[in-house]
């Protein structure tokens, strides 16, 4: 469940990301999808 969340909030930012915006809510989308990809899901961790 941990690596389908996580790869949803992947696919979301990388969404939003591509639409437009202002500067500041680009810098924290980045920030969210920097931390999000840096995130292991639990089910990786084990193996």
């Amino acid at each position: 469940m941990d690596e389908y969340v996580h790869l949803q909030n992947l696919i979301l930012l990388k969404k939003r990301l591509a639409e437009p915006q202002d500067e500041s809510q680009r810098t924290v989308l980045l920030k969210l999808l920097a931390d999000e990809e840096a995130r292991v899901p639990s089910t990786k961790k084990s193996s």
